[in-house]
């Protein structure tokens, strides 16, 4: 089942490794196949070097497992809120790498200094609120991937050009339209996380791109006008 997809839930997973985004088992990449309804996803607490395509899990968009012999990712109630919420969504990635969860863990937003930033962020990438102790007893990894949403609801943002938020006390998601595309986006948020940490160690006065820099970075990569790289073939 889903073997195709498969497959590449599983190439994401290990380029965690390879892109040294994760420590041990910290983390996890999931992809989704919308026709079918059906989302794939790392077990929980496998090692990667272990790992294999046998070990994936798939289930429905309501959480029944559909096939597979291992627990799903303990994050598996995030990833499939954020589908179910966002039917744009292709590919969701779950780090714990140290720059962006060092953000995180501050509960600070991760501010947009430079172009390496607005290439790939159209403005500050966000740190959620805190949990509700209330939400944090009941269904902890649901809550989770509720307060996302209401994050990007709440600050008028949307997830094609925001593909990355902070949890508080937690650690980054990052979003793409394929499983390969979200690991991508999340070496990208840690490159910016450490580029933004070390500038303020730097220099500790605010040193935020202008709304025109940010700008032109961002839309010459993405929308209707860009012209960052080489003209896409038509199908």
């Amino acid at each position: 089942m889903l073997e195709e997809l498969k497959q590449k839930v599983l190439i994401a997973n290990l380029k965690l490794v390879e892109y040294n985004l994760v420590t041990f088992t910290w983390g996890n990449v999931s992809g989704i196949d919308r026709d079918k309804g059906l989302m794939v996803i790392k077990p929980s607490g496998v090692k990667y070097e272990e790992l294999t395509i046998d070990d994936l899990v798939v289930l429905d968009l309501q959480g029944n497992i559909i096939e597979g012999k291992l627990n799903p990712s303990t994050d598996t109630p995030t990833h499939l809120y954020l589908y179910n919420k966002y039917p744009d969504l292709g590919g969701i990635t779950h780090t714990h790498s140290v720059y962006a969860t060092s953000w995180a863990q501050a509960g600070l937003d991760i501010p947009p200094l430079g172009t390496t930033h607005a290439d790939n962020f159209y403005g500050p990438v966000p740190c959620t609120p805190h949990l509700a102790m209330s939400k944090i007893k009941t269904n902890y990894e649901y809550e989770t991937g509720v307060m996302i949403a209401k994050t990007f609801t709440t600050r008028s943002l949307d997830p094609q050009k925001m593909p990355a938020i902070l949890c508080n006390n937690h650690g980054p998601f990052t979003f793409g339209n394929s499983p390969l595309a979200s690991v991508e986006m999340a070496k990208v948020l840690e490159i910016v996380a450490q580029m933004a940490y070390q500038g303020y160690g730097l220099n500790q006065n605010t040193n935020k791109i202008s709304q025109e820099l940010l700008d032109k970075h961002y839309y010459r990569k993405h929308g209707e006008t860009a012209y960052y790289g080489q003209p896409r073939k038509k199908l």
